[in-house]
């Protein structure tokens, strides 16, 4: 496999409220999560970028849920790019913000039957595609972007969450 140039990107993580793990282990979650999603979404580029990952509870989540998407009720990622940005393009200065909720994400990853650290993991790769362009509105869209979530979590030796 050819290697791709790494990604200059610098990651602002913020625990907001929620039981989460320590921000060491976050930070080493997300840095993983975030660099193989770019990779896998083959993005590069020349100039640096930023994003921002928040890790709240659901009382915050539900109210950006209810605020964004006309939906009042907790969800377990969501994503807010700072500039529009199409898939392939060039990433812009500043990426987005990716955002999710404590109890949500523990009660599924709970139910899954699978570690809270994969579960975070899959959830950031997610966030990070939807703010590359992707998403899974239609039935392409999202075969696209599951393919390249677990693309990403292979690489991560994380088990296919879709399986």
């Amino acid at each position: 496999m050819p290697q791709a140039r790494k990604p200059r990107i610098d990651i602002d993580i913020a625990v907001e409220s929620g039981d989460w793990p320590q921000k060491r282990t976050l930070r080493s979650l997300v840095e993983k999560a975030v660099g193989a999603a770019l990779y896998e979404a083959g993005a590069a580029y020349e100039a640096g970028s930023e994003l921002s990952v928040v890790f709240t509870d659901d009382a915050h989540i539900r109210t950006l849920n209810a605020g964004w998407r006309n939906k009042d009720k907790p969800t377990n990622v969501l994503s807010f790019p700072a500039f529009p940005v199409k898939i392939g393009q060039e990433l812009p200065p500043m990426l987005g913000d990716v955002v999710l909720a404590a109890e949500t994400v523990a009660r599924e990853a709970e139910l899954e039957g699978k570690p809270l650290g994969h579960h975070i993991t899959h959830l950031v790769v997610h966030g990070v595609l939807h703010l590359l362009g992707h998403d899974h509105e239609e039935e392409t869209e999202a075969e696209r972007m599951e393919a390249l979530e677990r693309a990403a979590l292979a690489r991560l030796a994380i088990p296919d969450p879709y399986a």
